[in-house]
Formats: structure tokens, sequence, C-alpha cells
């Protein structure tokens, strides 16, 4: 019996990644290979994913240009918010209905934990890993590890290993 729940419980997960992965798919602006989406995920259309890319619970806010680049990972329930309300000459206050569109790019190879918050007009450069719970209000430079409210970089990847890994092409 025992293994016989297992074997269910496998397949329910297979078919949600195939359902998840579908819909983020077809959603997409552009999509390359190796999609899995393992958890509900909300994407825009104005949306360009990269080659092995995995989603844990990705929800894009917003109208904004988003970019993934290869090999990005997310943990559960990562957050981009590429739209925001127009307050400054804005027609009302606090803001009027106005919106200002800010794009976030995602190099390879990042990795972002669970829950993370990504603002519009920031850039995460490759090989970054953002720790779980931050939220990220500037751009993260290339191998560094940040994390925080705001996220700050407090450490970074050992960036010879790093190559020789991404030259001998071992991702996750």
């Amino acid at each position: 019996m025992v293994d016989f729940l297992k074997k269910v419980q496998s397949y329910y997960f297979l078919v949600k990644r195939l359902y998840f992965s579908f819909i983020t798919r077809k959603r997409a602006k552009s999509c390359g290979k190796n999609l899995f989406v393992n958890n509900y995920s909300k994407i825009n259309k104005n949306c360009y994913i990269g080659n092995n890319v995995n989603f844990n619970g990705m929800i894009i806010l917003g109208g904004g240009k988003v970019v993934f680049g290869d090999n990005f990972h997310s943990g559960q329930r990562c957050e981009l918010i590429t739209q925001f309300h127009k307050f400054n000459g804005a027609t009302k206050i606090p803001y009027d209905e106005t919106y200002v569109m800010k794009e976030i790019i995602i190099e390879d190879n990042v990795w972002l934990g669970n829950q993370v918050m990504v603002l519009g007009g920031v850039t995460i450069g490759e090989g970054a890993i953002i720790q779980a719970g931050s939220v990220v209000v500037k751009s993260i430079p290339k191998f560094a590890i940040a994390g925080g409210h705001p996220a700050i970089v407090f450490s970074q990847r050992n960036i010879a290993e790093y190559e020789k890994l991404k030259n001998e092409q071992k991702f996750h």
C-alpha cells in the first residue's frame, strides 16, 4: 500500500509540473529548452526565459520586461514587481492611474531562495545567489551572495571554482 501511495504521489507531482510548465511556456514571450515549473507560477507576457530554468513558485506582477538567463533556479513564493504607481508628477495623491514599468534582468546561473522579492529596475548578475526572504531593491553584481531587507552583498562565490564548473558545463 505504501509503494502504491508513493507512485500516486510521484505521478501527481509529475502531472502538476507538466501542467504548470505548459502554462508558463505558453504565456512567455520566449522560452528556451528545459523549463521546469514545480509549483503555481504566474508570469507576464513580457517575460523571456532562458534554458534549464526552474521555477518553484514565481509570481511576476506588472507588465514590465523580465529576462531570466540560463540555469536559473528559484525557491518557493518568489515575487518580481515590474510595475509601479506614478506618484511624482501625478495628477492625484497619493498616486494617479498611470503606471511606470521597470524591467528586471536576471543573468545566467542565478539562484533565488524562498520568498525573495525583486523590484523593477534591478539586474542580478551572473552566478549571484540571493538569500531566502530578501528584498532586492538595487542591482546585485556578478558572483555576489546577497541577502537582507534591503538585500546587500555579504559574500562572494569562489570565482575560479565557478568558472571551472561553468567550463565543464556542470549545471543543476
